[in-house]
């Protein structure tokens, strides 16, 4: 069997790259040939290589790289990634498109159950060829990057492309209020500006609190063990989600998580449970706090994260459920 994977930006480290590499890596574990190409890069195609499955990677963009090719596929699998769900689907402009999209497809991949409530509501007639899947991970290694967090401080960590989508801004208003309380509080952020705009507002904020804030920019993909091993909490205050792969790296190493009340958020953090998850800032400040000042607290959180990721995020069984679906969908 050949498989093409389909992803929109796959040269950027998103999190849908992440992901992608890790379905091709897993794919080619099982003696699959894959290949992968970017609709944003691979602008001059004008058809796709030749393959038993097409796995395409976020509706919209998937369906307006198609509509560009002379040679469109036959047929198709499609992955809804987050914001293609969470805003594509219910923009008056984006939604034709997805829901064409959506109903030519073979067969539909959703992370988490309340994405296919969402989708069902939404596009009913899709029910029996849609499938939950959740997102696999792994444990990255130590590689000893340039990074090293103060002593004596509190490292929180946000891993996040700099686009409006993340609220990286809002996270450094409300940790800065953490910061005056605490002035131990350190904050690393970890992510390419993806976003002019929005990478000037962050630089500029950072460069007004740098003496508590790091920004490491875009660091390769298998040096975040490094930052993973140094941080005590990690963050998400992402508007919407699809299912955060760096969220889930990170509780697979042992971090608590505080995260925005997102779809994404809630379908892979238990709130005091396996992390904590916030609907405003007071509600941030105080979970933050808790997890800063009570130490069995955190190790049991993080613990139960850990836990929680290796009996249901397993890359392998993530793979075998795919390849599943293509069979199905062949």
């Amino acid at each position: 069997m050949k498989v093409v994977l389909v992803t929109p930006n796959f040269h950027q480290p998103r999190g849908n790259t992440i992901t992608v590499q890790r379905i091709a890596d897993g794919l080619k574990s099982m003696n699959v040939d894959t290949e992968i190409v970017s609709t944003t890069e691979d602008t001059e195609m004008t058809f796709l290589p030749e393959a038993d499955v097409v796995h395409g990677f976020h509706a919209y963009k998937f369906y307006s790289f198609m509509e560009k090719l002379d040679v469109k596929p036959k047929s198709y699998v499609l992955t809804l990634t987050g914001t293609d769900l969470n805003h594509n689907l219910f923009d008056k402009k984006t939604r034709p498109d997805v829901l064409t999209c959506l109903r030519n497809s073979v067969a539909i991949h959703v992370f988490n159950e309340e994405a296919k409530q969402t989708l069902l509501s939404e596009v009913p007639e899709v029910k029996e060829k849609t499938f939950m899947v959740p997102q696999g991970t792994e444990i990255l290694h130590d590689t000893k990057a340039d990074y090293q967090k103060q002593e004596n401080t509190f490292l929180f960590v946000l891993p996040a492309g700099i686009r409006k989508i993340k609220n990286v801004p809002a996270a450094i208003e409300m940790m800065e209020k953490l910061h005056q309380k605490y002035n131990h509080v350190r904050l690393c952020l970890v992510g390419p500006i993806l976003e002019k705009e929005e990478g000037k507002i962050v630089s500029e904020m950072v460069e007004d609190n740098n003496d508590w804030i790091d920004y490491l920019g875009q660091l390769p993909h298998e040096k975040m063990g490094t930052i993973y091993y140094q941080a005590d909490c990690v963050l998400n205050t992402s508007h919407s989600e699809g299912q955060s792969s760096a969220i889930l790296e990170a509780m697979a190493h042992g971090l608590p998580a505080l995260v925005s009340d997102n779809q994404g958020n809630r379908s892979i953090v238990s709130h005091e449970k396996t992390g904590f998850i916030y609907q405003n800032s007071d509600q941030f400040l105080d979970y933050a706090e808790k997890i800063m000042n009570n130490n069995t607290l955190r190790y049991k959180i993080g613990e139960s994260a850990k836990e929680y990721i290796s009996q249901n995020h397993s890359s392998e069984s993530e793979i075998k459920r795919l390849l599943k679906i293509y069979r199905k969908a062949l």
